[in-house]
């Protein structure tokens, strides 16, 4: 079996065909889901998908770039939901911010807040947490460092800092995509083996970083098999190993 742990199936790019992508991707070995919440004008749609699907999952939280929106009692209603297993994605991205120094100095303060409020949410219900950052991979690690509890969470779409390798020891883990797959993969092949094995989870981020050799199309859970064959050959292990680990690992995250 294949978790996929990160995977928006409430994206408008599923509406028309939602019950032929999750046959595709159990019949392929892919046989759970977690949509994390990443527009807050979706959430309704994905804990709907949960309600209707035995295996599907949800995340309650708001993406960095959503930070002005952010609601918290929208956001914690539905945190005990018997399908909510995670708060985010939350983070830090300042990879688009506005111009002028005050202005930019704004949106990091705003997204700071934000996203420490939604740590002290998942610490007060004991959940893991869905990390997003880019471009901020200091002030991500300072914060999670301080508030982060002991539930820990995954470091969504990893981006190959080194510097976060040592929030593996905060019981975080590190969110291995499509990305993986790409000929343009250099830095993140080179940190992949430091990575801790028991760390180690699968994600697509579907329908967003399709994998090779479908670069180019809309991405979709059917395509873990990809990014689990080429952790496979990285790892020098079987997919069928590495399956069982990242499975074993999600469930340890999620579902304990």
């Amino acid at each position: 079996m294949i978790i996929d742990t990160h995977c928006h199936l409430d994206d408008k790019r599923y509406n028309d065909d939602i019950d032929d992508v999750l046959k595709r991707a159990i019949d392929g070995g892919v046989n759970r889901f977690i949509i994390p919440a990443a527009d807050p004008k979706t959430i309704q749609k994905a804990v709907e998908f949960s309600e209707r699907f035995d295996e599907i999952y949800f995340a309650t939280g708001v993406h960095p770039y959503d930070a002005k929106h952010y609601d918290r009692v929208e956001v914690e209603k539905y945190i005990s939901h018997p399908k909510c297993v995670a708060v985010g994605e939350c983070g830090l991205d300042y990879y688009r911010l506005p111009e002028g120094s005050g202005a930019i100095a704004d949106e990091k303060a705003l997204q700071k807040d934000i996203f420490m409020d939604q740590i002290n949410l998942a610490n007060k219900y004991n959940k893991p947490l869905i990390i997003h950052i880019r471009d901020a991979s200091l002030d991500s690690l300072e914060i999670l460092e301080k508030y982060a509890g002991e539930k820990g969470g995954v470091l969504h779409c990893y981006n190959a800092d080194h510097q976060l390798l040592k929030l593996a020891k905060k019981n975080f883990y590190f969110g291995i995509g499509g990305v993986l797959t790409f000929s343009n993969a250099r830095k993140l092949i080179e940190v992949y083996p430091k990575i801790p094995t028991d760390r180690l989870i699968i994600e697509t981020d579907a329908p967003y970083l399709t994998p090779h050799p479908h670069r180019g199309e809309r991405n979709e859970p059917l395509f873990c098999n990809f990014i689990a064959s080429k952790m496979s050959e990285l790892s020098n292990m079987s997919k069928e190993n590495i399956c069982e680990i990242t499975t074993s690992n999600a469930i340890r995250l999620f579902w304990s």
